[in-house]
Formats: structure tokens, C-alpha cells, sequence
């Protein structure tokens, strides 16, 4: 890719609010000479590059800030332009001083994710390691920051980037092939591609089942609690999250919308949903609850589903659990208030149902035990995971090409119908990386980045 020098731009690169330190960060052609215009210090343009110099940013003679400035000359920077990253105090009179004296010397204000939209277009990074850079600042646990560096790294760039070259090999016989269609030349060999064909899809098919683990990790995991009205649905996620977020009553219907909060357990970020009792009501604010659990409980990973078992028959258990047949989630049954049940139910039901007593905490850790062994997100350096929605739809997109074209050779179908399906295959693997991109494509990926990265 061609150097992508349009202008100079500059924004405010740590979170913004009072703080011990900030950087405001430039990027351009004209970075280190806007500096020097405002820098009253060692002349920068002609200092060596990763080299740090104190000075003072001052505004017609009179001083700003005492700050420290370090250089980034292209191409040994993020984003293979000029680089000036200036370090002042955190006051945000002192950044907004800043900012404007360098927009007052010709930059503009950088957009969201443009330092890192700029890194990919001169080569820096490819378009799967530039959305792990979001991934990373995101993170919230370790195994997500694992994530995001192993992609940072080049790991699942380099899978795609194998397979797409091994296709691309075919391709252009195949392409050949067309140029002399009157002469009846094969220059791709059938049997040849097919195997590869199978061998590429050996290769996607874990890449594309690792996903259910790797969204698990980039964007934890919906935990729904549901149950009839009154059985601890509120006091359970008062326990889990160790704090009183729920309002706990014995009056049924209390919780008419659903509460919801997070945690991390096991290196899982678990999203806890709390949920109106599921009853019939002719109450409609509870009704309109009751139908917000059912939705809830389609979106959700693991469903929580609480028994009350004080006074509650065995019959009356087997009633409920003639709804929960209808459930496609995995659901870990809890039998709840174990201190109020009697020990003829209890032995019923003992080794079918996690039992505990959500009022005093007895058995949560049990539950939480549950919870982290149904999902493996442990992340090695080694490990190669897709966690980005838009790669696995574009690997599935994949899959589905190749198939075409093994089903297409399977048929003895011309090179002309067997060249599109190859020809998809690769540009679907293609905007995985960004060597086929649109400006929407672009747009959408790096709006959702912070400014100033």
C-alpha cells in the first residue's frame, strides 16, 4: 500500500478528565514542524527519531505547560507517518490550550480510530490486526487481552493469508485456462484442486468453530436468571455480584423489568440478567416484564432457572419442567431455599439439581464453579481464534464458495462457473485482512474506535 498522506491531524490520545498526565498525539506530513512552532526546546525536526526532549509549549511568549516530547519519524512509527506525541500535565484547561494552538498551526482534530486507519493503509497493520487493537483497549479480562495480542501479532492474519495464497495459485491457472478456452488447455488440474479445495477446508473449519469460544471472550457471556415469582431470582444475583442491586420482597412481581450487571469469574466476563417471575398476570406492567424474560431468554447463553422448593411438591416441580423442555439453551437447574425444603424432596431430587440456598450463600460457589467449566475461554499465545463477527460471517462466506466449487467439480462444470466460486472464495478471505476493503467498510470498522488511537 501507497504512504496515505492527506493531513496532519492531533487529538487527545489518554481519557480525558483531570489527571496526573496526558498525551495529545500528532500524525502527518507537518507533525514535527507544527510541533516546532509551539516548542520552545531542542529544534525537533533536527533530532533523531525515538528520542524524548522536555520543553515548553508556549502561545505568543507566554508558557502553556512544561511538557515532554518524544519523536516517531516515518516509516519507524504507528502509523509509518511523523509522529509527536506530547506529554503535559492532565488538566483539561491545559489539553484544550494545547489543542487548540495546534489546530491554530494547521492540524485538524483527528476522527475516531483515524492514528490506527492510517496505520492500516500505509501497510502498518492489516484490517484484522487494526480491529485488534480496539479488542485490546477494550479488553476485560486476560483472556481477551490474550486474544487481542495473538491477533495483534499476525497469527490469524497469517492463517488467512496462507490459504488465500494457495487459492490464489489455482486461480490464475484457471484464469489461463480461459484466455485459451478455443483450445481445450487445462492448466489447473482437477484432481490437484480438489484436494486443495478439501485441504482449505480443513484448515477454515476449526478457524470458524473456534468462534463460539472467541466470542465468549471478546464479548462475554448473557446469563438469563428466570423462575416463577418468588423463588430468589433477585436475591441470587445479589449474591453473585456481592452487593444489593436487586430489590428482594416476598410480595411476587416485585421485578417487572429485568436488572443486569457483570462479573468476572475464571477469567470469564459473565453479563447476569435478573428477570420478572414467569406467571400468568393480568397486571400489563408485569406482563409486559414477563414477555421481556422470554426474549431475554432466547438471546441468552445459559439460562439459570430457579425452583423454589419451600412447600413445593414434586409434582409441582415436574410442571415447570415440562416448560423448560421448550428451552434450546443450556440450563443449569437450581433448586433454591434448600433450608426451608423437606428432606423427603430434597432426596428427589438431590444429584438432578444444584441445590443451595441463594439467601445464605450456601452452594454459590458450586454455581460459579458450573458456570466457568461450560465455557473453556483459557487463551494460550499459540491460540488462533476468531472473535470478530464479521470474520467468521466472512469464513463462513468462505466455506460456502468452496463447497460450490467442489460440488461444481463433482459436476464437471466449465472453468468459467468454477473461476466464480474461487473468485469469492478469495475475496471473501480477502476483506478479513483488508486487501479488498470499501470506504463503508472502513468507515463502520474504525467509527467505533476511541479518538486518538
Amino acid at each position: 500500500m501507497q504512504a496515505h498522506h492527506e493531513d496532519t491531524i492531533a487529538a487527545l490520545s489518554t481519557a480525558p478528565g483531570i489527571a496526573a498526565l496526558a498525551v495529545v498525539r500528532l500524525t502527518g506530513d507537518r507533525a514535527i514542524g507544527i510541533v516546532d512552532e509551539v516548542f520552545r526546546g531542542r529544534k525537533l525536526a533536527d533530532q533523531p527519531s525515538h528520542t524524548a526532549h522536555v520543553g515548553h509549549i508556549v502561545r505568543d511568549g507566554q508558557m502553556i505547560d512544561e511538557v515532554v516530547v518524544t519523536l516517531f519519524k516515518a516509516p519507524r512509527s504507528f502509523t509509518r507517518e511523523d509522529v509527536v506525541e506530547i506529554s503535559c500535565h492532565g488538566s483539561p484547561v491545559v489539553i484544550k490550550e494545547i489543542l487548540q494552538l495546534l489546530l491554530a498551526h494547521g492540524a485538524r482534530l483527528a476522527k475516531a480510530g483515524e492514528f490506527t486507519r492510517r496505520a492500516f493503509l500505509n501497510g502498518r497493520l492489516d484490517l484484522a490486526q487494526a480491529e485488534a487493537v480496539a479488542d485490546l483497549i477494550h479488553a476485560e479480562t486476560a483472556n481477551a487481552r490474550q486474544a487481542a495480542v495473538n491477533q495483534m501479532r499476525g497469527g490469524f492474519s497469517g492463517e488467512i493469508r496462507k490459504l488465500r495464497e494457495e487459492l490464489i495459485h489455482f486461480a490464475s491457472l484457471i484464469e489461463l485456462e480461459l484466455d485459451f478456452g478455443e483450445e481445450d488447455v487445462e492448466f489447473a488440474g482437477r484432481e490437484d484442486l480438489r484436494k486443495l479445495i478439501l485441504k482449505l477446508q480443513q484448515h477454515l473449519h476449526p478457524l470458524i468453530e473456534s468462534f463460539d469460544k472467541g466470542n465468549v471472550i471478546r464479548n462475554g457471556v448473557p446469563v438469563v436468571i428466570a423462575g416463577k415469582p418468588n423463588a430468589g431470582k433477585s436475591t441470587l444475583l445479589n449474591r453473585l455480584l456481592n452487593e444489593e442491586r436487586a430489590i428482594v420482597s416476598d410480595i411476587p412481581g416485585t421485578t417487572r423489568d429485568f436488572i443486569e450487571d457483570e462479573i468476572t469469574l475464571g477469567g470469564i466476563h459473565f453479563r447476569f440478567v435478573d428477570t420478572a417471575g414467569l406467571r400468568d398476570t393480568s397486571d400489563t406492567i408485569e406482563a409486559i416484564g414477563v414477555q421481556r424474560t422470554k426474549e431475554k431468554i432466547i438471546q441468552a447463553a445459559v439460562v439459570l432457572y430457579l425452583f423454589d422448593l419451600s412447600g413445593t411438591t414434586i409434582e409441582e416441580i415436574a410442571a415447570q419442567e415440562l416448560e423448560l423442555a421448550s428451552y434450546s439453551q443450556p440450563v443449569i437447574r437450581i433448586g433454591n431455599k434448600v433450608d426451608a425444603a423437606s428432606p423427603a424432596l430434597l432426596r428427589q431430587l438431590d444429584g438432578r439439581y444444584l441445590l443451595m440456598s441463594a439467601s445464605r450463600g450456601e452452594n454459590l460457589q458450586a454455581l460459579k464453579d458450573r458456570l466457568v467449566q461450560l465455557f473453556d475461554a483459557e487463551v494460550r499465545p499459540s491460540d488462533v481464534l476468531v472473535t470478530n463477527v464479521r470474520h467468521y460471517q466472512a469464513l463462513k462466506e468462505t466455506h460456502a464458495a468452496l463447497a460450490r466449487s467442489l460440488d461444481g467439480l463433482d459436476r464437471g462444470i466449465t472453468g468459467d462457473f468454477l473461476a466464480m466460486d474461487i473468485r469469492q472464495a478469495l475475496h471473501y478471505l480477502g476483506e478479513i485482512t483488508g486487501e479488498i476493503t470499501t470506504e463503508d467498510l472502513l468507515d463502520n470498522i474504525f467509527s467505533k474506535f476511541c479518538i486518538g488511537k
